[in-house]
C-alpha cells in the first residue's frame, strides 16, 4: 500500500469517528423535581408577606430562595372547586365543581391533572396529605395509589370523645359522614403539651420526608404533592407553637361589620365556625376572638414547621440544586373581618391566597411581585418549568415571565366566583380583581343577563372593602366598563 493511499484510509477513518462522535446521543439536562406544597385555610398573614408578628420561618426560606405572588388569587374560595381548579387547570364552570361533594371527574372525565400530565412525561408523580378535597380522591393523578396518615384530631382527655367525630375531616376515614350544626363537633382549638407526629401534620410530613428520600434513589425525576390540614379548623396544635404568641399582643379585626351598600348575601357570618363547641351563634366577643386568634397563628406555625422537615430534607439529601418548591393555601380566610369568619365568599379576604415559587438558578430570588395570577395559572407554569408541552384544556396562563421579570405588566384582572342560594334565587356571584378595584356580579345562574346586585370596591382608598361603591352615580360609566370587561372574561385578561 502506498503512502497516498494509507493517509486517504486515515482521513476517512477520522471523519468516521468525527462523524460517530457528532450523531452521539447527547445526554438531555437533568430535569427538575417538583415539591408542590399545599397548605389547608391558610390567608396571606405571613413573615414574607409583611405580617412580622406570624413565625412562619420555613415558609419565608422559600419566600427569600424564590419569588411571592403578593396578588394571587384562587377561582372558589372553598376547597374542593378551588383544588379542583387548580389541579385540572379549568375553572369551576368548567370542572362544574361549586360544592364539596360534586367529582371534577363527572363533567371532564378524560381530563388530564397537574400529576397526570407530569406522569405522562416520565415523572413519578406522588400524593401525600390533602391534594384533593375529602374523599374526592383521583387514582389517575399518581403514580402509586395517594396516602394519608391517620391521626387524632385532639389531645387532652377532655377532648378525646371528639375524636371519632373530627376524623371524618380526614380523607382516610370513612366510618361516618361529617356533622353540621350549631356546636355540634368538639372545641374550635386546643392547646396540648405533645410532639408533632400527634397529629395529621406531623405525621404527613415524616411520611413525606420518608418518600423523599425513597425518591432520591429513583432514577426518574419526582412530582411530589404534600398537603397539610393546619391551620384548617379546628385550630389544634401542640403547646409550643401557641407559646410563640403573647395574647396580648395579638390584636383583633378593625372592620368588625358589614360591607355598608353590599346585598346581605354577598357575605355570611360563617356556620362552619359555629359548628364547633364553644362558638355563639351571634356575635363572637373580643376575648373569643383573641384566642381563635391564637389558635389560627398557632396552627400556621405547626404547619410551617412541618414545610421546614421537608425543606431540610432537600438540602440533606442535595436535592434541592434540581428542586422546583411551590407552596400555595388553597384560599384566603377571614378571622372576624366583616363580622364573619372562614371562607366561602368573594371577598378579598377570602379570594387572595399565598403562593410562593423558588427555581434552582432563578435570576431574582427573594422577590415579590404584585402582577395579578391565578391559581389555574399553576399548571401551565410548573409544566413550562419543567419543560413539558401544554396541553390544550388549560384556561390559565403561565406566569414563569414573572420569575426573570417581575415587575413586567402581566393580567388585566384575575377571576373568581361563588354561588348563592338566596330568598329562592339561584345566584352565582363572578368577581374580578382589577389593579385597583374588586366588581362582582350577582346574576342568575341560567340567566347571566339578569343581574340581582353589584358590587364596587376601590382598593386605592378602601382595601378592606368596606363600602361598595357601585350605586354611586359619579361611578356609573366606570361600573360599565367593568362589567364590560367582566363579561368579556378571563381569555381577554390575558398578558400581552
Amino acid at each position: 500500500m502506498n503512502q497516498t493511499s494509507k493517509i486517504k484510509i486515515l482521513f476517512v477513518a477520522g471523519i468516521s469517528v468525527f462523524a460517530s462522535i457528532a450523531h452521539a446521543e447527547v445526554p438531555a439536562p437533568k430535569r427538575p423535581n417538583i415539591l408542590f406544597i399545599a397548605v389547608d385555610d391558610l390567608r396571606p398573614e405571613l413573615g414574607c408577606y409583611g405580617a412580622s408578628h406570624i413565625h412562619s420561618p420555613n415558609i419565608d426560606r422559600i419566600a427569600k430562595a424564590g419569588t411571592v405572588f403578593n396578588r394571587a388569587y384562587c377561582q372558589q374560595a372553598v376547597c374542593s372547586p378551588s383544588r379542583a381548579s387548580l389541579m385540572t387547570g379549568t375553572r369551576p364552570d368548567t370542572t362544574k365543581v361549586w360544592d364539596l361533594k360534586t367529582h371534577f371527574r363527572k363533567a371532564l372525565p378524560d381530563v388530564v391533572t397537574l400529576g397526570q400530565h407530569f406522569k405522562q412525561h416520565d415523572y413519578f408523580v406522588q400524593g401525600i396529605g390533602k391534594i384533593y378535597h375529602g374523599s374526592l380522591h383521583d387514582a389517575p393523578t399518581w403514580s402509586v395509589p395517594w396516602q394519608s396518615p391517620e391521626a387524632a384530631t385532639y389531645a387532652l382527655p377532655e377532648n378525646l370523645k371528639f375524636n371519632p367525630r373530627q376524623t371524618v375531616d380526614s380523607p382516610v376515614d370513612k366510618r361516618k359522614k361529617p356533622k353540621y350544626g350549631l356546636n355540634i363537633r368538639g372545641p374550635a382549638f386546643e392547646s396540648a403539651d405533645v410532639p408533632d407526629e400527634t397529629f395529621a401534620d406531623g405525621k404527613i410530613a415524616d411520611l413525606a420526608a420518608n418518600s423523599l428520600r425513597d425518591l432520591s434513589e429513583k432514577s426518574e425525576p419526582f412530582f411530589l404533592a404534600v398537603g397539610f390540614m393546619k391551620p384548617h379548623l379546628p385550630f389544634v396544635a401542640p403547646k409550643k407553637y401557641w407559646d410563640l404568641y403573647d395574647p396580648a399582643e395579638i390584636r383583633l379585626t378593625t372592620n368588625n361589620f358589614r360591607p355598608k351598600g353590599a346585598p346581605k348575601y354577598a357575605i355570611l357570618a360563617g356556620a362552619e365556625m359555629r359548628n364547633y363547641r364553644g362558638i355563639p351563634n351571634g356575635a363572637i366577643p373580643d376575648n373569643l376572638e383573641r384566642q381563635l386568634r391564637h389558635g389560627y397563628y398557632a396552627s400556621i406555625s405547626y404547619a410551617d414547621a412541618q414545610v421546614g422537615k421537608l425543606l431540610d430534607e432537600l438540602d440533606r439529601l442535595q436535592l434541592a440544586e434540581n428542586t422546583i418548591v411551590i407552596l400555595w393555601g388553597d384560599h384566603g380566610w377571614k378571622l372576624g373581618e366583616h363580622a364573619a369568619w372562614c371562607k366561602h365568599t368573594n371577598t378579598e379576604d377570602d379570594t387572595r391566597s399565598p403562593l410562593l415559587i423558588s427555581v434552582p438558578g432563578m435570576k431574582h430570588p427573594g422577590t415579590t411581585t404584585d402582577a395579578l395570577v391565578e391559581f389555574v395559572d399553576i399548571y401551565p407554569t410548573l409544566s413550562e418549568l419543567a419543560g413539558l408541552p401544554l396541553p390544550g384544556h388549560l384556561e390559565g396562563t403561565s406566569f414563569s415571565p414573572l420569575l426573570d421579570d417581575p415587575q413586567r405588566p402581566w393580567k388585566s384582572a384575575a377571576f373568581s366566583q361563588y354561588p348563592r342560594y338566596s330568598g329562592g334565587k339561584n345566584l352565582m356571584g363572578y368577581s374580578m380583581r382589577t389593579k385597583h378595584h374588586r366588581f362582582t356580579l350577582w346574576v342568575n345562574r341560567k340567566d347571566h343577563s339578569k343581574v340581582a346586585a353589584t358590587e364596587l370596591y376601590d382598593h386605592r382608598n378602601d382595601p378592606q372593602e368596606n363600602q361598595n361603591i357601585a350605586a354611586n352615580p359619579e361611578n356609573t360609566e366606570l361600573v360599565e366598563q367593568l362589567t364590560a370587561q367582566l363579561r368579556a372574561g378571563w381569555k381577554n385578561a390575558k398578558p400581552q
